[in-house]
C-alpha cells in the first residue's frame, strides 16, 4: 500500500542541452565544426561562458578565465556570445516541451524538468516520451540533447549527465538507490567543489558513503540541507515539478586557494565573476534592482554590501560599475579576502524559490 504522505510515483525527464552555446555557434557557422570553441571574451578579463566538446577535450570549462582556457588549448577559438539567438532557440526547445506537458520547470535556457506522468498523448513510457522530445529537437533546431528519465527529479539530473552527448540514460525505481550508491557525490547536483572537498575530508566519497551517514550526523554537518542528503543517498526524492518556479535572485561567488590583498587583484576578481553572473542574468532573461557584494576574510568574517536603484540594473557595465562602488565601501583591506560573491535581486519576476537564495553556485577555479 502506498504511504499516503508520499506523492505517487512520477515520470520525471532531466532534458539538457549539449554544450548549448557552443554547439549553436558551430551549426550556424559550418567553419567552426570540429574545432575547439569557447564561447565568451579572450581578453584577460574575459571569461568562458560555453565551450564546446572539442575544447573540453583540453580541460576548458565554462565559467573558466579566458587567459586560462586559451593556456590549456592554444588553438581555442573565441567566439562571441549571441544571447538573442540562443534565446530564440530555447523558445524553440520549450515549444516542443509543450506538446507533451504543461509541467515543465526550466532551469535555464538550455535545461529543464518536465513531469510526463500524465502527458498530452497519453503515452505510458516516459522514455518513449524523452525519445520524441530528443529527435524533435535534433529536427526542429539541428541540435543534440541528453535525457535522463527517472522516477524523481534528482536522479533524472544526475542521469541526463551519464551518457553525454547525445545520450539517453533510464533510471527504474528498483535500480534508483544502486545507481546513487556508485556514484561520486561531487556529481551530485548542489555539491561544488567546496562541499565535496568537506565531504571527502569527513570520509564521504561516494553515495553509499553518504548513506552510511544517519540523518542526524548530516543534520549536525550540513545544517538543513542535511535532510535532503540524506534523502538524495538513498534515492529519495519527492521535490515537484514546479513550472512557476522563479529565482528570486541570481549570483555566484569563488573561494581563492590565495588570499586576495591587492585592491587590483580583487577589481580583477570582481570583473570575473560579474561576467559570469550576467551571463546567468541574461540566460534567465531576469531584471533585478539590487547588487550585493560579499567578501570572506581569511579569518572568515563575511560581510556585505548592497545598493539598489529606482529601475533594473540595465546592462553588465552598470552591473559591473555598482560592484566596483561596493568594493569601495570595504577598502583599503584590513584583511586578505578568501571568498568573493556578486548578487543581483529584487528580480521583476520573483516568486517563492525552492531553494535559499544564499546559497550562491560556487564558481569552479581557473
Amino acid at each position: 500500500m502506498t504511504n499516503p504522505a508520499e506523492p505517487a510515483q512520477r515520470k520525471i525527464i532531466h532534458i539538457d542541452m549539449d554544450a548549448f552555446f557552443a554547439s549553436v555557434e558551430q551549426r550556424d557557422n559550418p567553419a567552426l565544426r570540429g574545432l575547439p570553441v569557447a564561447v565568451g571574451g579572450s581578453s584577460r578579463r574575459g571569461v568562458v561562458a560555453a565551450a564546446s566538446y572539442e575544447a573540453r577535450t583540453f580541460g576548458v570549462r565554462s565559467a573558466m578565465p579566458s587567459v586560462t582556457a586559451q593556456r590549456r588549448c592554444p588553438d581555442l577559438v573565441f567566439v562571441k556570445p549571441r544571447f538573442d539567438v540562443y534565446q530564440q532557440v530555447s523558445r524553440q526547445i520549450r515549444a516542443i516541451f509543450a506538446q507533451h506537458t504543461d509541467l515543465i520547470e526550466p532551469l535555464s535556457l538550455d535545461e529543464a524538468y518536465l513531469d510526463v506522468t500524465s502527458n498530452h498523448q497519453n503515452i505510458a513510457s516516459a522514455t518513449h516520451v524523452a525519445q520524441m522530445i530528443r529527435a524533435d529537437i535534433a529536427r526542429e533546431t539541428g541540435l543534440t540533447a541528453s535525457a535522463g528519465v527517472s522516477y524523481n527529479k534528482f536522479i533524472a539530473k544526475l542521469a541526463s549527465d551519464q551518457n553525454k552527448p547525445d545520450g539517453l540514460c533510464v533510471i527504474r525505481p528498483e535500480q534508483g538507490p544502486a545507481f546513487v550508491a556508485a556514484l561520486p557525490v561531487k556529481r551530485f547536483h548542489g555539491v561544488g567543489p567546496r562541499t565535496a572537498e568537506k565531504m571527502a575530508a569527513l570520509g564521504i566519497v561516494t553515495g553509499a558513503d553518504l548513506a552510511a551517514k544517519s540523518e542526524q550526523w548530516l543534520l549536525t554537518h550540513f545544517g538543513s540541507w542535511g535532510s535532503y542528503l540524506h534523502g538524495a543517498a538513498r534515492g529519495i526524492d519527492h521535490r515537484p515539478v514546479r513550472p512557476d518556479r522563479i529565482r528570486k535572485s541570481i549570483g555566484g561567488e569563488r573561494t581563492y586557494h590565495d588570499d586576495i590583498w591587492a585592491e587590483s587583484a580583487l577589481r580583477d576578481a570582481l570583473e570575473s565573476i560579474a561576467d559570469i553572473v550576467w551571463e546567468r542574468v541574461e540566460r534567465s532573461e531576469a531584471q533585478g534592482r539590487t547588487v550585493t557584494l560579499k567578501a570572506r576574510y581569511a579569518d572568515f568574517q563575511t560581510i556585505t554590501r548592497a545598493r539598489s536603484l529606482g529601475a533594473p540594473v540595465a546592462d553588465r557595465t552598470t552591473f559591473g560599475q555598482i560592484g566596483h562602488a561596493l568594493i569601495d565601501q570595504i577598502l583599503p583591506l584590513q584583511n586578505g579576502i578568501r571568498l568573493l560573491g556578486l548578487t543581483l535581486s529584487g528580480l521583476s519576476h520573483a516568486e517563492d524559490d525552492e531553494q535559499s537564495d544564499e546559497r550562491q553556485p560556487e564558481l569552479p577555479f581557473g
